[in-house]
């Protein structure tokens, strides 16, 4: 199994940063794509962005340059640093991992999501 391990969500001012992180551990034989999603009070949950274990990385609309998504291989924390912050970024966010675990005598791959950290920019 994987746990995530989601942290640096919080309170912050329009115009404020703040760094996301989320720590896979567990019987991990590779994680692939890393992502981080959002959900807003009464709205679905959305893309913010992802990264693939090529490094490759896709961001929501209008996210790209204000945010930066990245990994650490060796520590198996995807990380998404969040500049610029406006009201309307206020939500739950979730980091959302596809991993591949050893499982007994076999190797399965699957979807993983983290527990949620709540950020809150003010106006």
């Amino acid at each position: 199994q994987v746990e995530l391990v989601e942290s640096g969500g919080g309170l912050v001012q329009t115009g404020g940063s703040l760094r996301l992180s989320c720590a896979a551990s567990g019987t991990i034989f590779r994680i692939h794509s890393m992502g981080w999603y959002r959900q807003a009070p009464g709205k679905q949950r959305e893309l913010v962005a992802t990264i693939d274990d090529g490094g490759k990385t896709h961001y929501g609309d209008s996210l790209k340059g204000r945010f930066t998504i990245s990994r650490d291989n060796v520590k198996d924390t995807v990380y998404l640093q969040m500049n610029s912050l406006k009201p309307d970024d206020t939500a739950v966010y979730f980091c959302n991992l596809y991993v591949t675990i050893y499982a007994r005598t076999r190797l399965e791959t699957d979807q993983y999501w983290g527990q949620g950290t709540q950020v809150t920019v003010s106006s």
